[in-house]
């Protein structure tokens, strides 16, 4: 019986830190598991190579801590494109408006 318990015990690491990789919140993780950040980091270091390969056999990602340098580029280039989109409206806008005012 106490085999029993170890075993489900070391399952919830396992669910634990397997929240914790994929959600990349470890201390809201550690606060649902009811450990200190810690221990889930200890947990973390016995079982991340395991849980790593368990999710990448299931085709589940990450989320990365640091966004990649493409990641930013992307965000970048859509704020200038938004960026350029806006200033087309102002001044389409400042157009009408001076076209109105000449009336």
């Amino acid at each position: 019986m106490a085999r029993k318990n170890i075993e489900i015990f070391e399952d919830l690491k396992r669910k634990y830190v397997r929240m914790a990789l994929e959600t990349n919140k470890y201390t809201s993780t550690a606060k649902a598991a009811g450990v200190h950040p810690d221990t889930l980091r200890k947990w973390i270091k016995k079982y991340e190579t395991e849980i790593r390969d368990q999710m990448e056999e299931e085709g589940v990602g990450l989320t990365s801590p640091e966004p990649t340098e493409k990641e930013y580029k992307k965000k970048y280039e859509l704020a200038m494109k938004l960026l350029g989109e806006k200033e087309l409206e102002v001044a389409v806008l400042k157009d009408a408006l001076k076209k109105t005012n000449l009336r």
